[in-house]
């Protein structure tokens, strides 16, 4: 079995403030291996993995919220296909999104591109009439 860490040597190693461990925690998305009665948190090597896990997943641009549907398929197995192929569903619905999103701002972008043209049009009528 690993040794276990306090949050100090936790948060040196993945890199993360005390803080966003505490955050995380009440996101349910790192526990501490085990707890003493005056508070003291001991966490594993799992700790420093998903934290670790969690930095990739938001580089990826995940969400806080998608990463909480996805982080526990990771550590279910140990390829972490599931977990991969969930990334890959919501990597695809962003870029659908996206795709979406673009369309909506070429055809905003026509129609602000014809009211500029139609307002120099208005505004050189009125200036030789």
């Amino acid at each position: 079995m690993s040794s276990l860490m306090q949050i100090g040597e936790l948060s040196e190693r993945a890199k993360v403030s005390h803080r966003t461990i505490h955050y995380y925690e009440r996101l349910g998305l790192v526990k501490p291996a085990e707890r003493e009665g005056v508070g003291y948190r001991y966490y594993d090597e799992v700790s420093v993995k998903r934290l670790e896990k969690i930095a990739a997943l938001k580089r990826l641009g995940l969400s806080l919220d998608e990463i909480a549907a996805v982080i526990d398929l990771y550590f279910e197995e140990a390829s972490g296909i599931k977990g991969k192929e969930k990334v890959l569903e919501i990597l695809q619905a962003q870029l659908a999104k996206a795709d979406a999103q673009l369309s909506e701002l070429t055809e905003f972008k026509r129609d602000v591109e014809t009211n500029i043209a139609r307002m120099q049009a208005l505004i050189a009528e009125a200036k030789q009439g």
